[in-house]
């Protein structure tokens, strides 16, 4: 078969590259061997994101007398829990084959290798394009220790599939994915133990949010060990987790062991080497119009070894199905919100007050003095905004804060205009709503914040 567009892989990157192409009036054809919706939609943000909100929804339930609602909800169903997981899975994957329909674009089932630079091995059948988008996501990385491979010993991708609750849990890695588990699994009522090599969690973010943050999940019951380096696992029913800190042997213990360290590049035996196409440590190079060295091929998402997040593979997508078009587009990655689903929820754009070189305005606003935020007994966060001193042009802001990944595309889409922080505090915001605090946040930065206690003279 002959197309303009070959897309390989039906993430969220490639689903709507497809789409877009077909949009732009290109022949297009999507391959994937798997389920389409990719790592997002079948084994990472939709299934994690729909049981933490069972858990949330638990947790309120099970402590509703501050509310003055006594329910006495003392137990969950984990197994329903899951199964509304797989629904809501399956009904957005449906959702995604109804679109490549309706957009005219052939979906081919199986698994796809470059056979030359214009044509594609789909099991067998060949597929040939003028233009090919690689899109074949990435797996969890597994780590050379011992005891890796054994009995309970789950990666990321694994503890999606439990049927059963956990009462114990070890975590291995403080990361967004580690942390994200941490948080789900104490609503649960599991006893939580993360082991993170490096010397905090959630590297990148926010020194005062993750101090924060580790004071609410110790309190929740999660044990956090930071500078330890795990040394070897010991499946079974009980499971065993050795690891050095400080010097000192330790080890910790559950009923399960995730291991959660990151995601390496799932590009192995889909023929890069025979195409030509060049790599740097297994990730695949490519320009700002998301092309690789072989000017026909394009590569977004995780393979590409920018930022490995859904949007952000959208994004890329979206940028090569334009240049497929002759639209001549180009990715910029200056301003990538991010998202940490953590109970307060964080949320990110741009440079943090510890990794500015250079001078900075620095606004906070304490969601101690939030209207809504007391009354949904949520109040322990905080948002702060950066800014340029001399032309008040926000450079980044960060949240702790209830709906944090709801607000946070406020502040991107007034960095992408260039905007304020004059125009963002002279922005009317809804009262009673957690999105005041950006509003509070700006007037600090001019030291004109009303609902902060002001300094005595």
């Amino acid at each position: 078969m002959k197309y303009n567009v070959a897309v390989l892989g039906g993430g969220p990157g490639g689903y709507e590259a497809a789409i877009r192409c077909a949009q732009y009036g290109l022949k297009t054809i999507l391959i994937e061997a798997g389920e389409l919706g990719g790592t997002c939609l079948n084994r990472g943000c939709i299934p994690t994101k729909s049981l933490l909100h069972c858990a949330e929804f638990y947790y309120t339930i099970h402590n509703a007398k501050k509310f003055g609602i006594d329910l006495s909800v003392n137990s969950f169903d984990f197994g329903e829990m899951i199964s509304r997981k797989d629904i809501i899975v399956s009904k957005l994957r449906r959702g995604i084959e109804y679109l490549e329909k309706s957009h005219d674009v052939d979906v081919k089932k199986g698994y796809g290798m470059l056979k030359d630079t214009n044509t594609i091995d789909v099991g067998g059948e060949i597929i040939t394009a003028d233009k090919i988008i690689l899109a074949t996501g990435s797996v969890p990385v597994k780590p050379p220790i011992r005891g890796i491979d054994e009995e309970n010993v789950l990666t990321s991708d694994d503890v999606l599939s439990l049927t059963t609750g956990p009462k114990s849990m070890v975590i291995i890695g403080g990361g967004v994915i580690g942390i994200e588990f941490a948080t789900l699994y104490a609503m649960l009522h599991c006893k939580v133990t993360v082991i993170e090599m490096m010397p905090s969690i959630l590297p990148g973010v926010d020194k005062e949010i993750v101090n924060a943050l580790m004071q609410k999940l110790s309190k929740s019951g999660v044990e956090i060990v930071t500078g330890a380096k795990v040394t070897a696992i010991y499946g079974g029913e009980t499971v065993l987790v050795d690891y050095k800190c400080a010097g000192e042997s330790k080890q910790a213990k559950g009923n399960c062991c995730v291991v959660s360290v990151g995601r390496q590049p799932q590009t192995a035996g889909i023929g890069l080497e025979t195409a030509g196409i060049r790599e740097n440590h297994g990730f695949v190079e490519v320009n700002e119009e998301m092309r690789t060295n072989i000017p026909n091929i394009y590569a977004i998402g995780d393979i590409t070894g920018k930022i490995q997040l859904a949007h952000v593979a959208t994004a890329q997508g979206m940028v090569a199905a334009a240049n497929c078009a002759g639209k001549k587009k180009r990715m910029d990655y200056k301003i990538v919100p991010a998202c940490v689903y953590t109970s307060p929820e964080i949320a990110y754009v741009g440079i943090t007050e510890d990794a500015a070189d250079r001078p900075v305005n620095v606004g906070t606003f304490n969601l101690a003095g939030n209207g809504k935020a007391i009354i949904m007994c949520e109040n322990d966060g905080f948002v702060k905004i950066i800014s340029d001193p001399e032309t008040g042009e926000i450079l980044g802001a960060q949240m702790l804060a209830p709906r944090a990944t709801d607000m946070i595309g406020e502040i991107a889409a007034v960095m992408r205009c260039e905007g304020t922080i004059e125009e963002l505090s002279d922005t009317i915001h809804p009262h009673p709503t957690i999105c005041e605090a950006i509003m509070e946040a700006a007037h600090d930065s001019e030291g004109m914040c009303c609902n902060a206690p002001g300094k005595s003279k």
